[in-house]
C-alpha cells in the first residue's frame, strides 16, 4: 500500500476504536453523550505527558493511560448520571469544553502551542511507523471488537441494554441503573483513551483543537451512520466517514455540513443506522445469508 493509503487507514482504525467506546455508552447503555472527544483527548494528553515528561515508553505508559481515563470517566460520569435526555446532552457538551479549556490554558499541557516531541511506538527495538503502526492499530481495534462482543453477551451488557430499554423496569427487576450506566461510561472512556494514546504517538504533536467539540460530533456521526448498539456499526461508519473526506477532498471545508446532513438523513430514513434494526442493508444481508447471523 502507498503511504497515503496507510495513513488514511491508520486514522480510520483509531476513529473506529474511539467510536466503539462511545457505542458502549450510547448504543448499549442508552446514555446521550456529546462530549466523547474529551476522553479521547485525556488519553492522548496522558500518553503525551507520560512519554515526554516522565520518559515512559508507549507500552509502559499505556496501563496508566487507561487507568487515568477510567478514573476521569468515573468522576465526570457521576454528575452526568443525575440528569437525563437533553440535560445529559448539555452536560456532556460542557465536559468537552471544560477539558479542552484545561488543555488550552494550563501551561503544563503546552497551552495553545500543544505538546510535541511525542516518540514513536517502539516494538522489540523497532520504531513503528507506516505499515507497522497500522498493524498495531488494527490489532488494538480487533481486541476492542472482541471486548465489545464479550460485553454484549455478558450479564453487564444485558443489564445495560435493559437499562437503556426501560430504566424503571430494570430497577424494579433488581438492576441498578446507576451502577451499570457508570460501568458503561467507564468502559467507553477507557476505550477512548486507548485511541487517544495511539493518536498521540502517531501524530507526535497534539493540540487542544484536536479534541474539540466537532470531533465529538464526528464520532457520534460514525455510530449513528453505522448503527448504534451494533457490533459492526462503528467500524462501518468509521470506514465510510473516514474515506468520504478523502474522496471528496475538494469540499473538505464543508466536512461538518456533510456530517450534519448525514445525521439528518439517517435519523429521518434509517434511524437504526446502516446495520441497525429494520435497515435496508441489514435486510439485504439477511436475505443473502438466509436470515442467519445475529451479530451485526
Amino acid at each position: 500500500m502507498s503511504t497515503y493509503v496507510i495513513t488514511v487507514a491508520t486514522f480510520i482504525a483509531i476513529q473506529a476504536i474511539v467510536a466503539y467506546g462511545l457505542n458502549i455508552i450510547v448504543g448499549y447503555a442508552g446514555q446521550i453523550s456529546l462530549g466523547h472527544a474529551a476522553f479521547f483527548g485525556i488519553g492522548a494528553y496522558s500518553a503525551a505527558v507520560l512519554s515526554t515528561k516522565a520518559g515512559l515508553s508507549f507500552w509502559s505508559a499505556l496501563p496508566l493511560v487507561l487507568l487515568i481515563c477510567g478514573i476521569f470517566g468515573a468522576l465526570l460520569g457521576l454528575p452526568s448520571l443525575r440528569v437525563r435526555e437533553d440535560f445529559l446532552a448539555i452536560t456532556t457538551i460542557g465536559i468537552n469544553f471544560i477539558v479542552e479549556a484545561v488543555f488550552l490554558y494550563v501551561p503544563f499541557f503546552g497551552g495553545a502551542m500543544g505538546l510535541g516531541g511525542i516518540p514513536k511506538v517502539v516494538f522489540f527495538g523497532m520504531r513503528l511507523k507506516g505499515g507497522g503502526l497500522l498493524a498495531l492499530c488494527l490489532v488494538c481495534l480487533a481486541l476492542v471488537i472482541l471486548l465489545c462482543r464479550w460485553f454484549t453477551k455478558s450479564w453487564a451488557g444485558l443489564a445495560c441494554r435493559a437499562v437503556a430499554a426501560d430504566e424503571s423496569a430494570a430497577s424494579s427487576s433488581g438492576i441498578s441503573p446507576v451502577r451499570f450506566k457508570l460501568l458503561a461510561f467507564v468502559l467507553g472512556t477507557v476505550i477512548a483513551g486507548l485511541g487517544g494514546s495511539l493518536y498521540a504517538h502517531r501524530m507526535g504533536f497534539i493540540t487542544p483543537a484536536d479534541f474539540a467539540f466537532p470531533v465529538s460530533t464526528m464520532i457520534l456521526s460514525i455510530i449513528v451512520l453505522g448503527g448504534m448498539g451494533t457490533l459492526w456499526g462503528p467500524l462501518l461508519g468509521a470506514v465510510i466517514l473516514g474515506a468520504l473526506p478523502e474522496i471528496f477532498r475538494p469540499i473538505a471545508d464543508y466536512r461538518m455540513l456533510l456530517y450534519g446532513a448525514l445525521l439528518l438523513l439517517m435519523v429521518r430514513f434509517q434511524p437504526g443506522g446502516l446495520l441497525g434494526d429494520a435497515s435496508v442493508l441489514r435486510s439485504i444481508l439477511a436475505r443473502m445469508k438466509g436470515g442467519g447471523g445475529r451479530d451485526r
